[in-house]
């Protein structure tokens, strides 16, 4: 499995810390990022929060999109570029229309999408991806697409888990960053680590890389992350507010 961390611009249009590539608009491929996961309250919003903010940090013309009908949650942080579309209607409808807008832009634009789907969108746009074999349409139009998924500790693991199989036995190759959530607890069961797991070993070939999040101390750094949370505020914003926010 890949080494968990930033990922090379070369691959993913992510530049890894210390490199140089992707500083500046129009290096980096047009590219998008959905980020999927069936379980809510697992770290959606937080993978495309990060994401948004280090691309941006590299110059990238990034736009978020918040796809969740129920929490707007990627929409609360003012400081990044977000629209809302509503990808099911509140009774769970596919708003057909909307995801073929979506897949336009992502065709005609020259943008670095960060999508967050939210839980109660994640099959039925994962279906429409599938039946409208989106991601292949986009790489034939020289667009990368990557998808991004938490995996989360604690309860939250097997439900997680099953959100991995979901998209993994239906994704194409190298398309899948999967983000290793320890907050709620160590990403393990009966001894193995994520990368000893069966799921994954069935699915390795579809995982292009991995990126950690690994559990802080809860009185130090976890409750300034907390804070940020509740504050709906970028990494930048809350150094420029310390201390205390």
């Amino acid at each position: 499995m890949a080494t968990k961390g930033a990922t090379n611009g070369n691959e993913t249009g992510i530049t890894a810390p210390g490199t140089t590539q992707g500083t500046t608009q129009g290096i980096t491929p047009p590219t998008i990022h959905l980020i999927l996961q069936g379980k809510g309250g697992i770290g959606k919003t937080v993978v495309a929060t990060r994401l948004a903010e280090f691309l941006m940090g590299r110059g990238q013309p990034v736009c978020c999109i918040d796809g969740d009908p129920v929490n707007r949650s990627l929409g609360q942080y003012k400081a990044l570029p977000v629209e809302n579309l509503d990808l099911v209607n509140q009774d769970g409808v596919v708003m057909r229309s909307n995801y073929d807008r979506l897949t336009e832009r992502f065709l005609n634009d020259d943008s670095v999408f960060v999508v967050d789907s939210g839980a109660t969108a994640f099959l039925p746009f994962w279906t429409y991806i599938l039946e409208s074999d989106v991601i292949t349409v986009l790489r034939d139009a020289g667009r990368r697409v990557y998808v991004h998924i938490p995996i989360s500790g604690g309860e939250m693991l097997n439900d997680s888990l099953l959100g991995f199989r979901t998209l993994a036995e239906t994704a194409v190759e190298k398309s899948l960053v999967v983000w290793i959530n320890e907050y709620f607890g160590p990403v393990a069961s009966e001894g193995k680590t994520f990368d000893q797991m069966q799921v994954y070993l069935n699915n390795r070939a579809k995982v292009l890389t991995s990126i950690g999040i690994p559990r802080q101390a809860p009185d130090t750094f976890a409750e300034n992350i907390r804070k940020m949370r509740e504050k709906k505020l970028t990494f930048q914003e809350a150094v420029g507010m310390a201390p205390g926010f």
